[in-house]
């Protein structure tokens, strides 16, 4: 009876942090396009970097 108590907490509690790594991606995925275009017209990982931050932190905070 423990056993499948804990059992259901975990899943639950593993089910939820795939949901967060999921919508994690889906929020990501603009700045890493933007990091995409940005590394291809100047071919500098350091500009694709700073771009894929800024736009990063700009989705976490249009979120908050």
């Amino acid at each position: 009876m423990l056993i499948e108590i804990l059992g259901l907490i975990g899943l639950i509690l593993l089910g939820l942090l795939v949901i967060l790594i999921i919508k994690l991606l889906f929020m990501l995925i603009p700045a890493a396009i933007v990091a995409f275009i940005v590394w291809l017209l100047t071919r500098s990982t350091w500009l694709a970097g700073i771009a894929f931050l800024i736009i990063a932190i700009l989705s976490i905070l249009k979120i908050l």
